[in-house]
C-alpha cells in the first residue's frame, strides 16, 4: 500500500505464464453457489467441489473458485488489516458539535457570499457521491469480488460510505439549508451532474443483473470501473471539495463541518489505499487484461477526470476565496492524477507537477497528529490500537 508521499512503483507483474480462464455460468439449486454469492464458482468446463477444504493458494480476486464463505486461511492479509484499521476507527457525525458552525453560518457578516456558495456547492456534490459510491459497493462490485477477506472490507467500506452521508445530511441539517436545493443539486448543477454523469456508466455496468466477469471483455469492465472508483472518485473527485472546507477550518470558520471532513478525508485515504492495492492484485492475477489499448483507455479516463474536476473547482470558486483560486487547483489535480497514474503502474500524465498545499498532503497522510482546529487529539478508536505508520 502506498501512502502520498511514498515512491510510486508500477506493479509487480507474475512471471508465470497467464492460464486462461474457463468459461463461467451460474450455478442453480444450491443456495451457497448462488450467483448473487459468487457468479464465479461454477465453471463449465467442471464441476467445483464446493465442499473441500480452501486452500489459500486457490483464491483469486475475481473468477475464484474457492468458498466464497470461508473467510479463512487468509491470502489477501492486506485486505484484513485494512478492515480492522476500519473498525478501530469508527466514529458518527452527531460526536461533533455543530453550535459554532450553525452561529456562524446565522450571522450575515459571518461568512462572504462567496464563502457560503462554496459551502453549499461543496454539500451539494458530497451529499450523493457516497450514496453513489455506496451503491457501487453493495450492488455491484461485491457481486464479483471472489475474495472473502476483500469482501470484508467491502462491507465496511460501504458504511463507511452510510457514515459519510450521515455526515453531510448533518451538516445540511445543523446549518438550516434548504435539502432539497442541497440534495438535488446532483440534478441542477452542472459542474457537479457532469461529475455524476462521468461515473453512472461505470455503475451501470457492474449493477447490471447480466453482468457477468470471467472473459477478457467483463474482465476489463470491472477492472476499469475498480480504477474509476478508487483512483477517480474517491481519489481525485473528493480533493477539491476537501481542500476548500479544510481551508474554512484552518481559518477557524466551519470548525465542526471542518471536523467531520477530516474524519472522513482519514476513511477515503484508507478507501482509496484499499482500491489501489485490490487493482494492483488483479493485475498481477490477469496480467492479460494490462494491454497497451487498455492503459491508453485508462489514461484519457484520468484526463477527462482532471477536466472535470477542475471545472468543478471554477464553478465553486468565480472568484478567490479563502487564499485559494481555481488555477491553483488545475496545478494540484494533475499532481493528484500523476500519483494515482503511477500507483497502478501508468506513467505520470503531466509534466511535473508541484502539490501548492502542502497542508493537505500532512493531513492526508493521515499520521497520528494533534488537530489544528482544537487541543484533543483525533483518535476516535473504538478498541485496539491503530498505527498509521
Amino acid at each position: 500500500m502506498l501512502s502520498w508521499d511514498d515512491e510510486a512503483k508500477p506493479a509487480q507483474q507474475p512471471r508465470t505464464p497467464h492460464m486462461p480462464q474457463p468459461q463461467l455460468q451460474p450455478a442453480f439449486g444450491n443456495p451457497l453457489n448462488d450467483a448473487a454469492l459468487n457468479p464465479a464458482l461454477v465453471s463449465r468446463d467442471a464441476p467445483v467441489d464446493t465442499t473441500r477444504r480452501v486452500n489459500a493458494a486457490d483464491k483469486r480476486i475475481i473468477n475464484g473458485h474457492t468458498d466464497v464463505n470461508q473467510l479463512v486461511p487468509f491470502k489477501y492479509k492486506w485486505a484484513w488489516d485494512k478492515y480492522l484499521a476500519g473498525c478501530a476507527n469508527h466514529w458518527m457525525p452527531q460526536e461533533i458539535n455543530m453550535q459554532r458552525d450553525i452561529e456562524l453560518w446565522k450571522n450575515p457578516n459571518g461568512l462572504t457570499d462567496d464563502e457560503r456558495r462554496l459551502v453549499k456547492r461543496n454539500l451539494g456534490f458530497f451529499v450523493t457521491a457516497d450514496s453513489l459510491a455506496a451503491n457501487n459497493i453493495v450492488l455491484g462490485t461485491y457481486r464479483h469480488i471472489t475474495a472473502p477477506e476483500c469482501r470484508q472490507y467491502l462491507l465496511r467500506q460501504a458504511f463507511e460510505e452510510a457514515i459519510h452521508t450521515h455526515a453531510y445530511q448533518y451538516i445540511v441539517e445543523s446549518l438550516g439549508l434548504d435539502e432539497a436545493e442541497i440534495f438535488n443539486a446532483y440534478h441542477e448543477v452542472e459542474s457537479i451532474r457532469d461529475k455524476d454523469e462521468f461515473l453512472i456508466p461505470f455503475i451501470d455496468t457492474l449493477t447490471n443483473p447480466e453482468f457477468k466477469t470471467g472473459t477478457v471483455e467483463t474482465d476489463q469492465a470491472l477492472l476499469k470501473s475498480l480504477i474509476v472508483f478508487a483512483c477517480i472518485m474517491e481519489g481525485l473527485f473528493f480533493y477539491v471539495g476537501f481542500t476548500q472546507i479544510l481551508a474554512l477550518g484552518r481559518q477557524n470558520k466551519m470548525m465542526g463541518a471542518a471536523e467531520q471532513y477530516q474524519y472522513i478525508l482519514r476513511d477515503e485515504s484508507m478507501h482509496c489505499n484499499f482500491g489501489i492495492d485490490l487493482i494492483n492484485t488483479v493485475k498481477m492475477e490477469n496480467p492479460h487484461l494490462w494491454t497497451p489499448e487498455f492503459r491508453e483507455e485508462i489514461k484519457s479516463l484520468f484526463l477527462r477526470a482532471v477536466e472535470l474536476e477542475y471545472r468543478y473547482a471554477e464553478d465553486t470558486m468565480p472568484r478567490g476565496v479563502l487564499g485559494l483560486n481555481a488555477t491553483m487547483f488545475k496545478g494540484y489535480l494533475r499532481f493528484i492524477a500523476n500519483r494515482r497514474a503511477q500507483q497502478i503502474g501508468l506513467d505520470p500524465l503531466f509534466a511535473q507537477e508541484e502539490n501548492p498545499f502542502p497542508w493537505m498532503s500532512e493531513m492526508i497522510d493521515l499520521k497520528k497528529e494533534r488537530n489544528f482546529f482544537e487541543t484533543r487529539v483525533i483518535e476516535y478508536q473504538t478498541g485496539g490500537a491503530l498505527s498509521w505508520e
